[in-house]
């Protein structure tokens, strides 16, 4: 399949036109005067937006994207090699932290992109309605999809439903979390009504109508809206909606799998373009990541930044299969010392484990391959092309189970549950759990079913047990972590200082 293909805006929503007494324009620079004419610079606009969710400095889903949304997880640990990111995993990070700094400017950059585009569509000529609707759709998606992501990482932040018109208008305080979440629900709402059901190979990789049900009922789980979560989630089950989980649950984390049924949306990457993941937005930019190779051991040319805690390890062991093996998410997630255990084409007896853990991750790493230095396919250094899954299908079905246990009805999770545990080969679960006992297999499988993809700490943060399982770990900086403290991100220094009417967050 095609990828949808990254085309970088140079300064263009960001321009503004300088006139003089002789109303010269200069034909070099594009402002938002200019830009907004056809369809095409519609799409540019788009996937100019599409692009920051994989920026390497803040992109939820780029390199150090990745290291922050898992690194506070009592499931993973960081070096102390790169300064920032250690912090933020030790709980030792304060409000000028590089990454979380990065991830509240990108989130406000993409929907600063997605406001323009809404601002600026109906400049353009020559679009059906239905287009105009299909791109307002989109539009709406991604900076709901990046409201989301300020609210999970820093809960009160500013609303931007609009571009300022004026300098007046550039400060604006925090609105509650509360208010926050209504506008991202309201968006996702409003984008899947006008999103269509799918589009051709070229387009692959847009938002359609079920990523934006999917993030729509995962909101209502943030928000503890447990009849609307069902009632959403539930519709992706059923026709129009075809997802279904893999067979093969570690097919989910190699390039040749990409964009397969059990993905609702997931993050395009590519091995292609310019030679520099660390560009920035300009043509040297690559559209891969360097995460696999900062992630891979020593052994195999990698930067080891990271290692999946023992806690993980050791959780993966509470059950076997009905064969009695390991539970094959174990497999595809981690490598240790298991007969005739290989990792990139060499025997677990080669690799030093560096941190004193007993695994590495092994989930989203080219592990078929000698090593990390020439990229999934050898085209340049250190980048790999293997999609970040944003979500899945496994994940419907467990915040459906979550959903209907937190109406009082643990009886109708137990075929969603039944689909998780048959895929992983484990035995029937237990008949007649209550509520208690079943949220506590969802809590379970979900720790397994998604280690490695940045969702552990926030299904901590909104069960209220963070400081229970983190302190319950073998996380190292642990002794460190303060509740409510430690719960969210404090605000940027940065925005502290130039934002007069913001204030930091609670206890920070």
């Amino acid at each position: 399949m095609k990828k949808l293909k990254y085309i970088l805006l140079a300064g263009v929503l960001l321009a503004s036109c300088s006139k003089s007494s002789l109303e010269l324009t200069n034909p070099n620079q594009i402002t938002t005067e200019t830009f907004w004419k056809n369809e095409d610079d519609v799409k540019s606009a788009l996937a100019a937006t599409y692009a920051l969710f994989k920026n390497v400095d803040g992109g939820f889903w780029g390199v150090r994207g990745i290291e922050l949304s898992n690194g506070r997880g009592d499931d993973f640990f960081i070096r102390n090699d790169v300064s920032y990111l250690y912090q933020l995993s030790t709980f030792t990070n304060t409000p000028d932290n590089a990454a979380s700094t990065n991830v509240w400017n990108i989130a406000y950059r993409a929907i600063f992109r997605a406001n323009q585009i809404l601002a600026n569509i109906d400049k353009v000529s020559g679009l059906s309605d239905d287009a105009k609707n299909a791109y307002m759709a989109e539009a709406k998606f991604l900076r709901g999809l990046n409201e989301y992501i300020l609210a999970i990482n820093f809960g009160d932040v500013p609303l931007r439903t609009t571009i300022p018109a004026s300098t007046a208008e550039y400060f604006v305080p925090k609105s509650p979390a509360t208010e926050v979440w209504a506008q991202v629900i309201k968006d996702f709402t409003e984008a899947a009504a006008g999103l269509p059901l799918s589009y051709d190979a070229s387009n692959t990789g847009r938002a359609t109508k079920g990523a934006a049900l999917g993030f729509l009922g995962k909101s209502y789980v943030y928000t503890k809206d447990w009849a609307n979560a069902e009632a959403t989630l539930k519709l992706l089950t059923a026709a129009p909606y075809t997802y279904q989980l893999m067979t093969n649950y570690g097919d989910n984390f190699v390039a040749a799998h990409d964009n397969n049924v059990e993905s609702l949306f997931e993050i395009q990457l590519a091995d292609v373009g310019g030679t520099n993941p660390w560009a920035g937005e300009n043509s040297n930019e690559s559209l891969g990541v360097t995460t696999a190779q900062e992630f891979a051991p020593a052994e195999a040319s990698g930067w080891f930044e990271v290692a999946p805690t023992d806690k993980l390890f050791n959780e993966f062991q509470n059950e076997k299969t009905t064969g009695g093996d390991f539970d094959p998410r174990m497999y595809a997630t981690l490598f240790w010392n298991y007969p005739n255990a290989t990792f990139y084409q060499k025997p677990f007896s080669a690799y030093t484990l560096p941190f004193g853990f007993k695994s590495y991750y092994k989930k989203y790493q080219n592990y078929t391959q000698a090593n990390e230095l020439s990229g999934s396919s050898g085209a340049s250094d250190y980048q790999s092309d293997i999609n970040e899954k944003a979500l899945r299908y496994a994940d419907v079905l467990l915040l459906l189970a979550e959903s209907v246990t937190m109406q009082g009805r643990p009886q109708d999770a137990y075929p969603y549950i039944t689909a998780i545990r048959n895929r992983a080969s484990l035995p029937a679960l237990t008949a007649g759990l209550d509520q208690t006992a079943m949220m506590k297999e969802i809590r379970h499988q979900r720790f397994l079913e998604f280690a490695r993809e940045g969702q552990r700490f926030y299904d901590l943060q909104r069960w209220g047990l963070l400081k229970e399982e983190i302190s319950n770990s073998d996380k190292v900086g642990k002794l460190y972590f303060v509740t409510p403290k430690h719960d969210y991100f404090p605000i940027p220094q940065d925005e502290i200082n130039s934002n007069p009417e913001m204030k930091q967050n609670s206890n920070w």
